[in-house]
């Protein structure tokens, strides 16, 4: 399979990253990018080829379009005459895939994917939509390339991916806010800045990984660490008052509605 990438931004090099990590041939890999720095800085790092025209990906099997949303119009324009029967990947957030589609003049071997920030370190999870031309060969293809980052998620209606940006798109910016929230609390009660952060981060580190290699709900887990009577009682139930779950919620409602509305804005 020969990979190409318009875009050499921070989610193509953790994909290409991952690649490499999982032994995938990088002279299989072009990147065009019209930033010659960051051309040298690719072909350095990772042995890939480089470019800055769009002629040199046409041999390709894929073409991941990495770029902003706002960038993806034009860059269908410049793309469309060139395709023949590669498979087109787009991570580029609250662009759907008719809009892209439309944009290539009706082409059809789309796959639109929804990634996250940890793919940085391969620990990432993305969701995948097809468009239902997509063969199953291709499908296979798009999942090779984003499994190389972290856990992949098909999702069997594109609507869904709005609720997917909220949860997994922007859920690391809320983990981050809720360590955040914690460093300080461990500050102002007495702990120095090193060991608060320590403590944050490990306990949100241990406790995800409980969650995930525990065969119980987090419900249970959370029932087993909040003894009756006890410290994390009391902590829980300041929680409740807060009505924090709720706040959680609303956070995720607000964020889904805000894709929805960017995919409107997109789409003009």
């Amino acid at each position: 399979m020969k990979i190409s990438f318009i875009g050499g931004g921070n989610m193509a090099r953790a994909i290409i990253g991952g690649l490499k990590n999982n032994g995938f041939e990088m002279s299989a890999i072009t990147v065009m990018e019209l930033d010659a720095e960051k051309r040298l800085t690719l072909a350095a790092e990772y042995n890939v080829s480089t470019t800055d025209t769009y002629t040199d990906l046409m041999n390709s099997d894929v073409i991941v379009l990495a770029v902003k949303p706002q960038q993806l119009k034009e860059i269908c324009n410049q793309l469309n005459p060139l395709l023949q029967s590669q498979l087109v990947i787009s991570i580029a957030a609250g662009v759907r895939s008719a809009d892209i589609s439309r944009w290539l003049a009706g082409y059809q071997a789309i796959v639109r994917v929804m990634p996250n920030t940890p793919a940085q370190i391969q620990a990432g999870v993305s969701a995948l939509y097809a468009i239902k031309s997509v063969s199953s060969v291709q499908r296979e293809q798009a999942n090779t390339i984003l499994a190389a980052v972290g856990k992949t998620l098909w999702l069997d209606d594109e609507d869904k991916m709005d609720a997917v940006t909220a949860i997994s798109g922007s859920g690391p910016a809320y983990v981050f806010y809720m360590i955040e929230a914690l460093q300080e609390a461990a500050t102002a009660l007495g702990l120095n800045p090193d060991d608060a952060r320590m403590l944050a981060l490990q306990t949100f580190s241990g406790a995800s990984i409980l969650a995930t290699q525990s065969m119980d709900d987090v419900k249970i887990l959370r029932a087993q660490v909040t003894s009756k009577g006890g410290t994390t009682e009391q902590g829980i139930l300041a929680l409740e008052t807060a009505n924090l779950k709720g706040i959680i919620m609303n956070a995720a409602k607000a964020a889904a509605e805000k894709s929805v509305l960017l995919g409107n804005q997109l789409a003009q």
